[in-house]
């Protein structure tokens, strides 16, 4: 039997370590072996019992279950373990994959990521360094090499996975922050610390834009302030005449613009910015021109609508949720520039980590491209379904989604119960129930009572959201197994509801 380098056979320190039987190594494969069999039953009994996307459990009723149990307890076998998992956690988690589940941008997972996930959590690689992950490393980089070329970008492009879109959105930020800094007052942030004038920075946004990037400015300490709203079209695209003018009066009024954000599907509308007249109006100005494509970089994988995000391959940078869009377990995000080398304004180096030498003898640390320093392997995930559905795999998934939503918004419009406010360019449907012709009631209070009494049933999900200080409900279709059949009864249910509200009161 071969003798590690601690100079013991596997036999001898099972003798040596009686007391490590739980950690993950070559004396516990049998334990490992059981508790992964365990947690795939775990799984496939949720699957088996998901009949309807939640169970309609409150806060109260759920929060009791918890006052009974002591963290310090004596330690448990697994079964009793995932016994009480199934009762406090996976009896009430909400089923994504379930096809009347279509409130929020949660999609569905494919399986070779799930199965990714597996490895990912075990091995425990992280993406920091080469000396931590050298194939990791690689295989990141070429994940993000392919994700650049999707977009349209050239070989200096470059991109790092993140957390999920607002800490992509909050990179997008600071690298605007620090590069006009640099480049217009040759001021170095990394090193001296915001200028003077950074109160006087601005950057500009579409009303329906993510509320992330105000968190973003919060944090890069521009304040809220820094972010100038401008107000969309009728379709909820951002109105590129209207930015253009309130670029000019901040910069008349002694501000500084820097940036501009476009959506390329907005969290509530599912629409998409005009990306090549903003393009043109960032390029006039000298302003960093960041895309927020956290939902719409799903058309990165049809050919069939892949021209709606035309323009794209202009930004400075990129925003990229693949857990969103890609159909990949949370959290698999990715942010891409144009122009690798802006990754130095962020770049910093450690005698322990990554030497500088390191550069020099071309060994590759993904640290120099991160706000992150320990960072999971979330591309393997991508990595997995790339090589085994492929690109055109999951393209035919959002092709069916926007078909689906593209008959969903038909079934809306000729419903006179309700008012639809939106056609989206990729899934998300904003409408209201409105039957009551005399509007004796407010519609305000009817949709809010439907909401509610759909996350207390279970049966099905939407979301809400508020228009102009009006309470809308909202579909998201993130799930190639909803059918307009669905959505077709999920209808019928909202106008039971509504019905039921106006006969009560």
């Amino acid at each position: 039997m071969n003798k590690p380098i601690t100079g013991h056979t596997v036999s001898e320190r099972e003798h040596l370590f009686p007391d490590l039987e739980n950690l993950f190594c070559d004396l516990n494969i049998r334990e490992y072996q059981n508790a992964m069999l365990k947690a795939q039953e775990a799984v496939v009994t949720f699957l088996e019992n998901t009949h309807r996307p939640f169970s309609g459990v409150s806060p109260k009723e759920l929060r009791t279950q918890f006052e009974t149990i002591n963290l310090n307890d004596l330690p448990k076998d697994y079964e009793e373990v995932f016994d009480e998992v199934t009762r406090l956690y996976t009896r009430h988690a909400v089923a994504f994959h379930h096809p009347k589940y279509v409130a929020h941008l949660n999609c569905p997972v494919v399986i070779p990521a799930v199965a990714a996930e597996v490895m990912i959590s075990s091995v425990n690689s992280s993406l920091d360094t080469w000396d931590q992950s050298a194939g990791g490393t690689l295989m990141e980089q070429k994940l993000i090499e392919w994700t650049c070329g999707e977009i349209g970008y050239g070989k200096n492009s470059d991109g790092i996975f993140t957390s999920g879109g607002s800490q992509s959105n909050l990179m997008g930020m600071l690298l605007a922050r620090d590069y006009y800094s640099i480049k217009y007052f040759n001021h170095n942030i990394k090193k001296n610390g915001l200028p003077e004038n950074a109160h006087r920075f601005r950057i500009f946004v579409s009303e329906a834009a993510h509320f992330s990037i105000q968190k973003s400015a919060s944090i890069l300490g521009l304040g809220e302030q820094a972010v100038v709203k401008v107000k969309t079209d009728r379709f909820f695209r951002m109105n590129s005449v209207l930015l253009d003018d309130a670029i000019r009066k901040e910069a008349e009024n002694g501000n500084i613009p820097i940036a501009v954000v476009a959506t390329a599907g907005t969290t509530d509308f599912g629409n998409i910015d005009p990306l090549n007249q903003i393009s043109a109006i960032a390029k006039k100005y000298k302003m960093w021109f960041h895309v927020d494509a956290a939902y719409g970089c799903a058309l990165l994988l049809t050919d069939r609508y892949r021209n709606l995000i035309n323009g794209i391959e202009k930004a400075d940078s990129v925003t990229v949720d693949y857990h969103k869009s890609f159909f990949q377990p949370v959290s698999s995000s990715g942010f891409l520039v144009k122009d690798k080398n802006y990754f130095t304004l962020i770049t910093h180096y450690a005698d322990y980590l990554n030497p500088k030498d390191h550069d020099e003898n071309e060994i590759p640390n993904q640290v120099n491209k991160s706000i992150q320093t320990t960072r999971r392997f979330d591309a393997l995930k991508l990595w997995f379904t790339l090589r085994i559905i492929g690109k055109k795999g999951l393209g035919s998934y959002i092709n069916r989604m926007i078909g689906t939503a593209r008959e969903a918004a038909s079934l809306l419009e000729n419903d006179p119960h309700f008012e639809v406010l939106n056609r989206s360019d990729i899934s998300a449907l904003v409408f209201r129930y409105s039957a009551d012709p005399f509007r004796t009631f407010d519609l305000n209070r009817i949709n809010t009572y439907i909401k509610a009494q759909l996350y207390r049933n279970g049966n099905a999900l939407v979301a809400g959201t508020k228009v102009n200080g009006q309470f809308y409900l909202k579909f998201t279709i993130l799930n190639p197994l909803t059918t307009i059949e669905d959505i077709q009864t999920i209808l019928t249910t909202i106008k039971q509801y509504g019905n039921e509200y106006i006969e009560v009161n």
